[in-house]
């Protein structure tokens, strides 16, 4: 969603120091584009969109406005993406914790019952960002689901 909005964005109206030469910058923005529409992990979408603004010319404190990242991961992946292409923006491995402490599991629970039917999506996005943890298996979280006494649905919508 925010891709959409951010694919027809339109470079602002000032000059922006140590900018790349303008065809450098369009093959950039082009790739990015196609990384975000072809990734399911949002973290991976929220640093290619970090890139390809820079690259559009917004300033970083704009950057941070919009996606809510601090300057240095701007910063840095912005670095990686110039060093290693699109692969400096995957994540070299799925999750950086196997699992929810007892506390955690209990928060996310207890949101879950606020709830009568949920998408698949909206669970995995908050584990990502409030919790940091992907699991590799959908299991995961419909076990998650499951513990809240909700019930999954074939087309990953879940219902109690």
């Amino acid at each position: 969603m925010i891709g959409q909005y951010l694919q027809t964005a339109m470079l602002p109206e000032r000059k922006v120091a140590a900018m790349p030469p303008l065809e450098t910058a369009q093959k950039a923005i082009a790739d990015l584009q196609e990384f975000i529409a072809l990734r399911p992990d949002a973290r991976e979408v929220r640093k290619a969109l970090a890139v390809k603004l820079v690259y559009q010319g917004y300033l970083y404190d704009e950057i941070q406005t919009i996606l809510d990242v601090s300057r240095g991961s701007i910063t840095n992946w912005k670095q990686a993406y110039e060093e290693d292409g699109i692969d400096g923006l995957r994540l070299n491995y799925f999750g950086r914790r196997s699992y929810l402490d007892a506390e955690q599991r209990e928060q996310v629970l207890s949101w879950l019952q606020t709830r009568d039917s949920w998408e698949l999506g909206e669970l995995e996005y908050k584990l990502a960002f409030e919790y940091d943890v992907v699991y590799e298996s959908k299991q995961s979280y419909y076990d998650l689901f499951n513990a809240a006494g909700i019930s999954a649905e074939v087309n990953d919508e879940v219902k109690s």
